[in-house]
């Protein structure tokens, strides 16, 4: 899907920036999540660094220095006093990001988690557009995730939306970095599937789309792996239709494509358990978009107008 914007004339914008675990994305982010003057490069992780880093990008996009600004985090963000819980290697834990880009002077600065935000996008103009109730799962080195019920992503006490922590094996399993064992993104993450190839005997480092082209031909070593790597995740899906019942289940994240493709070797196991399921389709722009729309959408309150983020 191209979003990039030719002109944004007359029409409201926001900084939006998406920190990942590696890379961060920033651009201004219009009303109809189109894309203008992107920012990619790579995240810094110390505190100092990453603040200054932060303003200048938020100045150089936005030289007003007043227009929303939407960022979203890796980890747990409370998004009732706008500050990151945890946030992984990032030290950013506490730091006063919106006082630091001009909030105490009005200026409207919004944080939430990286699979919040990029949920808000798929809702609005991506792969679950025109439904309220949905779940997205970020599959990628690890797996993440959050949850929207009618309309807006749940928060929770800050820890809504951590489904790579749904249990899958309630005895045994590998040892999770939350400290427990059989999370699924232990058995369903790229970590987990690069493990798994090893395990077999496959060659290093084989991505998953080969893998998967090996499976369609009936390769018996990549059909275990497959089923492997989607069986758990099939049955992680399968707990949130019976906690949520949502209307949607969308996955994305940089593997989010090949996930979705893995599924077909783990068919749902009953009825009770079928919903639609999508792949995400709007890449890794997604978290950017949904953090400007983010912005722009918490901007329209403050002026009267009905819209929420």
């Amino acid at each position: 899907m191209n979003l990039i914007a030719r002109k944004a004339e007359g029409r409201r914008q926001a900084v939006g920036i998406d920190v990942g675990g590696t890379n961060l994305r920033a651009a201004l982010i219009d009303e109809d999540g189109r894309i203008s003057t992107p920012i990619y490069e790579r995240v810094i992780t110390d505190r100092q660094g990453f603040a200054q880093r932060i303003e200048t990008i938020v100045g150089l996009l936005d030289q007003s220095s007043s227009g929303p600004v939407g960022i979203g985090l890796p980890g747990r963000v409370d998004v009732q006093r706008n500050r990151a819980v945890s946030a992984g290697y990032l030290d950013i834990a506490e730091l006063p990001i919106p006082e630091l880009l001009g909030g105490e002077m009005g200026r409207v600065v919004r944080l939430d988690n990286d699979a919040a935000m990029a949920l808000r996008a798929e809702m609005a103009i991506g792969a679950a557009q025109g439904f309220s109730n949905v779940v997205l799962l970020t599959i990628g080195t690890g797996i993440g995730g959050a949850c929207a019920m009618g309309g807006k992503p749940v928060q929770g006490h800050s820890f809504a939306g951590q489904l790579g922590h749904i249990t899958v094996h309630a005895t045994g399993g590998a040892l999770c970095k939350c400290g427990r064992y059989g999370c699924v993104e232990t058995t369903s993450s790229g970590s987990a599937l690069g493990r798994l190839v090893r395990e077999a005997g496959l060659p290093e480092g084989m991505r998953a789309a080969e893998l998967l082209q090996r499976g369609r031909a009936g390769d018996a070593l990549a059909l275990t792996v497959l089923r492997q790597w989607a069986g758990p995740l099939r049955c992680a899906i399968e707990t949130l239709i019976a906690a949520i019942d949502p209307d949607l289940i969308v996955l994305g994240g940089g593997l989010g494509a090949e996930a979705f493709a893995a599924l077909d070797y783990a068919p749902f196991n009953s009825e009770w358990f079928q919903r639609p399921i999508r792949a995400a389709i709007l890449g890794d722009d997604a978290g950017m978009i949904g953090a400007g729309l983010c912005a722009l959408a918490f901007a329209a309150t403050q002026v009267g107008e009905a819209a929420a983020c």
